[in-house]
């Protein structure tokens, strides 16, 4: 299906010269089984000029960039696809000023673009994990004690997130991980989302958060004492959450280096784009780039992000 691949930023930009290039790509990619109606998938679809098609059941006029993150955009789809390529293969992300600099648009319309691509993030989050499962908590948000004193919040340390967001992570090891943006860290909140996600009696391994006690029914629960400076298990080397810190650690990294502050209830998205990047780390960039184009149809609105 992916007929086209490119290795790098100029191989790009030498497949996608034009706008009709770039809508040629987009039409193999999403209608790779053939043309569909967004307003009535069941209809037969007429061919117009200006790659244009009307749906017959509904009579509506539509083209490939109908009901998707494309959808009225005035922003060349060249441009789009640089902006695809770079979020998809930059391992910490890209800033809305670095983008804008990049594809020479505006700052507000890197930002809706971005947006617009975070929402396309969400794939493959059917399937049980299974096999060895690390979960861990995560709190996102600037250091107190890097605040002006005028800023500092009291009370904030630890697990305390007065000041941050905390995010629940689920990884497989070897395989792919989920991130989830949550209001608590408490056993209430967290272990419905454990049990959703994660196959019944696989080897799950935590912290000793007591938030994990009570697992043991459904998992075979291991827990790591960080509290005590323990990061692995002292009868089976095999019992650790480090690739799942490690995770933690390219997030945090990015966060800090790149975007220095997300709003929390945006944060979803960023989160999303990176487990993104990490479930697909083994792909070539290409391939990531035609996978989020085939996932592309979502719309987002610019009231609906600012009004969020």
């Amino acid at each position: 299906m992916f007929v086209t691949e490119f290795k790098s930023m100029l191989e790009l930009v030498k497949a996608f010269p034009d706008e009709q290039s770039c809508i040629n790509h987009l039409e193999k990619i999403l209608w790779y089984r053939g043309i569909v109606s967004p307003f009535d998938p069941s209809s037969k679809v007429y061919k117009c000029k200006d790659n244009r098609y009307r749906c017959k059941n509904t009579g509506k006029y539509f083209n490939v960039k109908t009901s998707t993150m494309f959808d009225n955009t005035k922003v060349e789809l060249q441009k789009w696809f640089l902006a695809i390529w770079l979020v998809c293969s930059y391992k910490k992300g890209i800033s809305s000023i670095q983008l804008s600099k990049e594809i020479n648009v505006t700052q507000k319309t890197a930002w809706f673009m971005l947006q617009r691509i975070r929402a396309c993030f969400g794939i493959d989050n059917d399937k049980p994990l299974e096999g060895i499962i690390e979960a861990d908590e995560t709190f996102v948000g600037g250091k107190n004690k890097n605040r002006h004193k005028d800023k500092k919040v009291a009370q904030s340390q630890g697990r305390s997130f007065k000041d941050k967001t905390p995010v629940l992570g689920l990884l497989e090891r070897g395989g792919n991980v989920r991130a989830f943006v949550v209001p608590n860290t408490q056993a209430k909140t967290i272990q419905p989302i454990i049990k959703q996600h994660v196959a019944k009696d696989s080897v799950l391994i935590s912290d000793e958060w007591h938030a994990y006690r009570g697992l043991h029914s459904m998992y075979d629960h291991h827990v790591v004492d960080h509290g005590k400076k323990q990061y692995v298990s002292y009868d089976n080397p095999e019992i650790h959450s480090n690739t799942i810190e490690g995770f933690w650690g390219i997030l945090k990294r990015s966060y800090n280096g790149i975007y220095n502050w997300w709003s929390r209830k945006h944060m979803q998205k960023y989160v999303d784009e990176f487990v993104f990047r990490y479930n697909l780390r083994q792909v070539q960039n290409s391939e990531r780039f035609n996978l989020l184009l085939l996932n592309s149809g979502i719309r987002t609105k610019y009231k609906e992000l600012i009004n969020a």
